[in-house]
């Protein structure tokens, strides 16, 4: 059976919207566009096709995903540059590159396309899989090792705080109990003894039971929320004026530390005492979304994974170079 081409396999989420929030500040020549999470390149193929004088660096802590994105971006030649590396590590990863600013960036967090529809990964629960989770296969703990090798605290702790899951306690107990008589290896294991912990009446109100476990696991395994409190920022200090940046989240946890990140830069920083305020406690971005954008129904009936996105973006209207060399 022949493997459907890339673009088959992958509807970038809000890509018009994307495009008309990020292409003013990839007109000029020599612009440079910086897609975060890179995924299958759905993204980066509608701002490369959009922004004629842009060169796209597309980052990825996911090798297979960068060879699909490779074959999808080709027609684009020496504009695309891929980068296996993760989102925290982009001012490296563009200084390795002689490059200093970025003119625009995305971030699409998040499990991909490709890591959902594979079934090896494990981060789907409707298949059966080894419990791996990993975003990059090369490096670092399984979701397989989560479960066999953490105490019982730990595993309360990352299931109440990264999964939002209300039957925390009782699912960590439920997993401690069962990997002392065999360690877990597989997903359908983990599912079945959701199904079994996870009240009835909480499935039929709340979704399918393995939802938020798997959900906390994976956040676990990938570091996804430490490592996104550490990439907003660097990536922020990337941008000129007029620099613009573009955040799609999936679930509250992360778009809560997206809007305080942007709205930290949106807001004055001059005590309330002060009779006015000076040029260095100015706001240094404006905001392009009000409050977090959501799909439509159009977008959600043709991209069911649109449904739970949240877009914010905002634009740099100031340079903070001398106050981030002064605070040093």
């Amino acid at each position: 059976m022949t493997e459907r081409p890339t673009a088959e396999r992958h509807v970038p989420v809000l890509a018009e919207r994307i495009v008309e929030l990020l292409a003013p500040a990839l007109q000029g020549e020599g612009a440079v566009y910086v897609d975060g999470t890179l995924g299958m390149g759905g993204h980066t193929e509608a701002i490369l096709a959009a922004c004629p004088h842009a060169t796209a660096v597309g980052i990825d802590r996911d090798t297979e995903a960068l060879t699909l994105a490779g074959e999808r971006l080709a027609p684009f030649g020496d504009r695309f540059v891929p980068v296996h590396a993760v989102y925290d590590e982009i001012p490296q990863a563009l200084a390795e590159r002689g490059i200093a600013q970025a003119n625009a960036i995305l971030f699409d967090l998040g499990v991909s396309s490709l890591q959902l529809d594979e079934a090896e990964r494990g981060f789907a629960y409707r298949m059966d899989a080894p419990l791996d989770m990993r975003m990059d296969q090369q490096t670092g703990l399984t979701a397989a090792d989560v479960i066999n090798t953490y105490e019982l605290a730990e595993l309360e702790s990352i299931l109440r705080d990264f999964g939002e899951e209300r039957f925390a306690r009782k699912i960590a107990r439920a997993l401690v109990a069962e990997r002392d008589k065999e360690p877990f290896t597989r997903s359908a294991r983990l599912v079945e003894l959701l199904h079994r912990v996870v009240p009835a009446a909480s499935q039929r109100s709340g979704g399918h039971p393995a939802k938020r476990t798997f959900q906390a696991l994976r956040i676990e395994v990938n570091a996804e929320l430490s490592v996104w409190r550490d990439a907003l920022p660097a990536a922020l200090s990337l941008l000129p004026v007029g620099g613009r940046i573009a955040v799609l989240s999936y679930h509250s946890l992360e778009d809560r530390i997206t809007k305080r990140g942007l709205a930290a830069g949106a807001t004055s920083s001059a005590p309330p005492e002060l009779p006015f305020e000076l040029p260095e406690h100015q706001p240094w971005l404006t905001l392009l979304t009000r409050g977090a954008e959501m799909a439509d129904e159009a977008e959600i009936a043709t991209n069911p994974r649109a449904a739970s996105v949240r877009l914010r973006a905002a634009e740099r209207t100031r340079d903070t170079t001398n106050m981030r060399e002064s605070a040093r």
